[in-house]
């Protein structure tokens, strides 16, 4: 009987999928509106349509700032050990004005402890509103571009591309998007993450 347990044990320890790690703030927590019409949920839905074996562990947390996921970031991976890791984060740095050069360095941080543990690294931008200044968008912009460059991961330029300027695509709040929007940010993120499934 416990051969038998142990057989079993192993072999669901054996189908258990590789982890794909989504590590972000607000825009990937589904903030205002239900988990299940997040876009993280969505590519759970794809990547199981299209049969492959992730699991997706969204490690996303509202109000993350690129300094708090560098602090946790060991801990993190320690904890899933993912195969790929889709950054999404650098926006509450914008919308706080923090100076671009510290967003890019602690995003650095992160991207090179993820592929030290032997992830593959898919880094989201962001971009700024014009209202912050032209030299501040141009250079925030500009830093991950540099950054996937640097450290040779893929990369999709914008999160929100197609979407934001669109007053009907966000909550009242006007910075978080709709449910009706998810999808199309699930496209932006796939053209970036589909290269790496292959």
């Amino acid at each position: 009987m416990l051969a038998l347990v142990l057989v079993l044990m192993s072999a669901g320890l054996a189908h258990a999928g590789p982890t794909m790690l989504v590590y972000g703030d607000s825009l990937s927590a589904a903030y205002g509106i239900a988990q299940k019409e997040g876009w993280v949920t969505l590519l759970e839905q794809r990547l199981r349509q299209k049969h492959f074996d992730y699991t997706v562990v969204n490690a996303s947390i509202s109000g993350e700032t690129s300094s708090g996921g560098a602090s946790r970031i060991a801990a993190t991976l320690a904890r899933h050990r993912p195969r790929i890791v889709i950054l999404v984060l650098g926006s509450n740095d914008g919308l706080r004005g923090l100076p671009v050069a510290q967003m890019r360095d602690n995003l650095a941080v992160i991207i090179r402890a993820a592929q030290k543990a032997g992830a593959r690294v898919l880094l989201v931008g962001m971009k700024m509103p014009p209202n912050y200044g032209p030299q501040y968008t141009r250079e925030f912009e500009q830093a991950y571009a540099a950054l996937a460059k640097r450290h040779k991961t893929a990369f999709v330029p914008f999160l929100l591309e197609g979407i934001d300027g669109k007053r009907d695509s966000f909550l009242d709040d006007n910075l978080h998007p709709t449910t009706r929007v998810q999808p199309l940010i699930l496209e932006n993120v796939w053209a970036g993450l589909a290269p790496l499934l292959k």
